[in-house]
Order: C-alpha cells, then sequence, then structure tokens
C-alpha cells in the first residue's frame, strides 16, 4: 500500500512540495477549494521531481470535456507521465450557483465527460476525426492546428471521487481508479463500495467502455487523529469531529451515517449548518462513528492502524487530518504505515520535542 500526502491549499508552498518528496510520499494529491487544482499541480510538479502528482479533485462539472482534456493532457507531457487526473462533480448548489454551469444527472453526465475526454484524447494520439456525440457533451471539431503534439507518455489515469453508488459504479465502468471521499469507513467500502464499483466494471467491459480484466485503482484519503501528548490528541478529536459533522450535513452523504446505525444525526446537522452554528456541531458526533471513521492514537498507533485498516483493500492512501499539527509527526505516521518504523523511534521522538 502506498503512502500519499494531500498538499494544503491554503498556505500552499514550494516548501511543502519540496518536504514530501523528500520524506518519500508515493503521491501528492492538489484539492480543489480556494484555489486552482490544475496550476497548484503543476507547482506541485516543478518542486518535486520523483513524486507523482494528482488533483484530488477537481472539478469536472465546472469545466467542459475539452478544457479538462487539453490541461491534463499538457500536465501528462510536462511531468512525464507523473500526472493523475482525480475528478468529482461537486454538488448542485455549488455547479448551478458559484460556477454558473448547468447541472443534471450527475452519475450519466460524468460517464459522458470521461468518455468524451478519451475520445478527445485518442484523436490527438491517433490523428482520427473527433466524433464525439454523447447525451451532454458532443465534440465533433478539431483541426491539426488546434491539436497538440502527441504525448510520449500518453494520456493520464483518470481517477473519478464519489460516495453514493451511482457515481461509484460509473468510476467502475469508465475510470483507471476510484477516490473515496474522507467521510468512508473501511465497512462502508467493503459493504457498498467495492461492490457498486465491481458492478461497474462489468457493465464497462459489456458496453466497450472498459478492456476486460483491467485493474481498478483504489485511493482515498483516511482521518488520522493523532498527538504526542493529550493535549495535542485533543486538539485532533475536536479537528477530526468537526470536520466529520460537516461533512455528514451533507444529505448525499447519508448513506454512510446509515450504514452506521446513525442516519437520523445528518438532518439535525443540516439544519445546525444552515443556521450557520459550524461550532456547534463536531459535539454531536458520537465517539462510536469517530472510531469507525478514523485512526487514533500516537503517531506510531496511528500509522499501524492505518495498515491494519487499509492495506488488504487499498491500493493507496492519504493521511486526512483537519487540524492543526507539528509537520514533523507525520513522516513518523507513514513510516509505521508502511512497516518502516523501528521499535523505539515514536520513543525517540518524544523526548526530542519535550
Amino acid at each position: 500500500m502506498d503512502i500519499d500526502i494531500m498538499l494544503p491549499i491554503t498556505g500552499f508552498s514550494h516548501e511543502a512540495a519540496i518536504a514530501a518528496d523528500a520524506d518519500g510520499y508515493d503521491t501528492m494529491w492538489i484539492g480543489e477549494t480556494s484555489r486552482d487544482a490544475f496550476l497548484m499541480a503543476l507547482m506541485a510538479a516543478e518542486a518535486a521531481p520523483r513524486t507523482r502528482v494528482g488533483t484530488a479533485i477537481a472539478v469536472a462539472f465546472a469545466r467542459n470535456p475539452m478544457t479538462v482534456a487539453s490541461t491534463a493532457y499538457d500536465l501528462a507531457a510536462y511531468t512525464d507521465g507523473r500526472f493523475v487526473l482525480g475528478l468529482g462533480s461537486q454538488v448542485k448548489a455549488h455547479i448551478e450557483r458559484r460556477y454558473s454551469m448547468p447541472w443534471s444527472h450527475p452519475a450519466p453526465r460524468m460517464r459522458d465527460f470521461v468518455l468524451a475526454m478519451r475520445a478527445i484524447w485518442s484523436s490527438w494520439e491517433t490523428g482520427a476525426k473527433l466524433d464525439y456525440r454523447g447525451d451532454f457533451y458532443s465534440h465533433t471539431l478539431m483541426t491539426p492546428f488546434f491539436a497538440p503534439e502527441r504525448c510520449d507518455a500518453g494520456p493520464p489515469p483518470v481517477y473519478l471521487a464519489g460516495v453514493g453508488e451511482f457515481m461509484t459504479k460509473v468510476a467502475g465502468e469508465v475510470a483507471d481508479g476510484y477516490l473515496w471521499h474522507p467521510f468512508t469507513t473501511q465497512r462502508y467500502l467493503r459493504e457498498v463500495t467495492i461492490p457498486a464499483l465491481e458492478r461497474g466494471k462489468r457493465s464497462g467491459e459489456e458496453a466497450g467502455w472498459r478492456q476486460p480484466g483491467t485493474e481498478l485503482a483504489l485511493t482515498g484519503q483516511a482521518f488520522v487523529v493523532t498527538g504526542r501528548d493529550d493535549r495535542e490528541l485533543d486538539a485532533a478529536l475536536k479537528g477530526a469531529k468537526d470536520r466529520i459533522a460537516f461533512y455528514a450535513s451533507t444529505p448525499a452523504y447519508r448513506g454512510v451515517l446509515d450504514l452506521h446505525g446513525f442516519g437520523d444525526l445528518q438532518p439535525e446537522l443540516t439544519a445546525l449548518s444552515k443556521q450557520g452554528k459550524w461550532d456547534q456541531m463536531g459535539v454531536l458526533i458520537p465517539n462510536e462513528f469517530l472510531e469507525a471513521m478514523a485512526v487514533i492514537g500516537t503517531p506510531e498507533e496511528a500509522g499501524r492502524g492505518l495498515h491494519e485498516r487499509w492495506a488488504d483493500v487499498a491500493s493507496s492512501i492519504s493521511l486526512y487530518a483537519p487540524y492543526e499539527a507539528d509537520p514533523s509527526i507525520w513522516p513518523i505516521v507513514a513510516k509505521a504505515a508502511r512497516g518502516e518504523l523501528r521499535v523505539g523511534a515514536e520513543r525517540e521522538s518524544r523526548s526530542s520535542s519535550d
């Protein structure tokens, strides 16, 4: 299992990417909230010549297949194949009201989006006439003047993010990898996500969208609640509960709560979010649900917990910690997750920080 890292959007710096590269992370993922994911990915790739760089996620429906195909193809060429295109749908309110773009039938639209991109890339790779006519997107014009030079690395792999069964099934149909949302438990992944992906793979093969027998990478962000003393651990617990409550207030994510018997919590959290009472939401998250969502403990314990929880189901994981923490603890967590941390290393780290 590879160990990845989510680079910070706020306060991003070349130094952060250089440090991630030096610490041996396998992939640096860039989200898209207050800054453009593709520009941030370019900056990270410039700073870190060894590590893969991916978007987790770029908002697909804020753009169109041609613009994303072009940007992603350029990044694949610039990074010599180190770029991974991770896409997500966002939710209706943001697509319509923040981006002023159309919203309808997100799962079928995402399928069409990816198939349209693949048709565009195929035209660039082979010189064949572009003639894609889908239910949501149509691309039928590509002249040599506007076609980029063929990329030796080829188009980037496409990963899709999802929570619900419909979008997850689409990932199985047309994607190279699946990005699970932080608001995911191991039980939900095993009982809901993986079966939906398998259904998607079968239907994708039957439709000719997917080559039979091809593997689907499974990666995502895993909540880590850690600290070297009680003060740090208490801050981590509060930060994790606040973020879990934020996600749990989204109606589309209720399925995770329902599976664990906490579905009735979702309307209460939604009501508080609409009132702007964000600081009152985290305390409503039961410890039982927190423990299902996150690994908790010292840096070494958290790393071992990540390995035990995810190693047999995930291709890779990213450490997800929505709270302020000393950056020096994350290499300890990562090494423990890989089984590389020697006995006593964490004790020595504690002593040196006292």
